[in-house]
């Protein structure tokens, strides 16, 4: 797609969203499977269905309502995907990462991610939250709508996507909570099959802690647009290649329960207490 067609599918998502919600927010956050009853804190003023919106597709994802929620959270403006698009659906890049470009166009500078991750780590439990400090992209996919260019038209990437004053307040925050918060490396597969056990003793092997199959995309759209990301994994299934148990999306969704009001209570520190 030329850069011009798809500047006209942003533009055209951002004025749907806008004749429905005038709001020009600074937050926005990326809901994956576990995570969406967040959005059920949100004081909603406006919930659009994907589909709705021109040019998104829905979102097929198990747990996933395929919706964005507009209203406040912690008193702030947000707008929330409750869900998002995998590239494994058969969504291009553009498609599955037009939300973000389309936030931006908004006014979104503050974005939050969430995602359900395989742990890496054995001695790691189901419900455990994980902040990402760096990943390792195995999706192999790019296209020039998801980074910046330097004047000799060659792509450039941030060293650093990842906020650090943002992940030390998480863990401060963690700690006067009183739960247990991690900080770590998350690898992105396109999926939509689980890890093998070779796959899990090579990623540990390479630094990775947990494993899933969406955000790397996102946060590099998100980088281009220059936000401050804050990007958690809920892990929901603890690989032990030894002995590998079968994982399921509903498992998936099941473990996310536990984990989501620690990931509320992470972001609503974020807005509250912005550094």
């Amino acid at each position: 797609m030329s850069d011009s067609n798809f500047q006209c599918w942003v533009q055209e998502a951002h004025q749907f969203i806008a004749q429905r919600w005038d709001q020009r927010p600074r937050f926005g956050i990326i809901l994956g499977t576990g995570s969406g009853e967040i959005a059920d804190h949100i004081v909603a003023q406006e919930k659009i269905p994907y589909p709705e919106v021109p040019h998104l597709p829905a979102s097929t994802a198990i747990g996933h309502k395929g919706q964005f929620v507009c209203g406040t959270l912690a008193d702030q403006p947000i707008i929330a995907m409750q869900g998002r698009f995998h590239l494994y659906e058969g969504y291009s890049v553009d498609q599955s990462t037009l939300p973000v470009h389309m936030m931006a166009a908004m006014g979104v500078t503050d974005l939050f991610i969430s995602n359900a991750a395989g742990g890496c780590q054995p001695h790691w439990d189901v419900g455990d939250v994980m902040m990402i400090q760096s990943h390792v992209d195995f999706m192999y996919r790019s296209t020039p709508n998801m980074n910046s260019k330097t004047v000799h038209d060659r792509p450039l990437r941030r060293s650093d996507f990842y906020d650090r004053p943002r992940i030390e307040q998480a863990m401060a925050h963690a700690r006067r909570q009183g739960f247990q918060l991690y900080v770590g490396n998350y690898a992105s597969m396109l999926g939509p099959n689980y890890e093998t056990r070779a796959e899990y003793r090579f990623l540990r092997k390479i630094g990775a802690d947990a494993v899933g199959m969406s955000t790397v995309p996102e946060v590099a759209v998100a980088a281009k647009h220059e936000m401050r990301i804050m990007a958690m994994s809920i892990i929901t299934n603890v690989a032990n290649p030894d002995d590998l148990g079968e994982t399921s999306g509903h498992g998936v969704v099941d473990a996310g329960v536990v984990a989501a009001p620690k990931l509320r209570s992470l972001v609503e520190n974020a807005i509250k207490n912005d550094a």
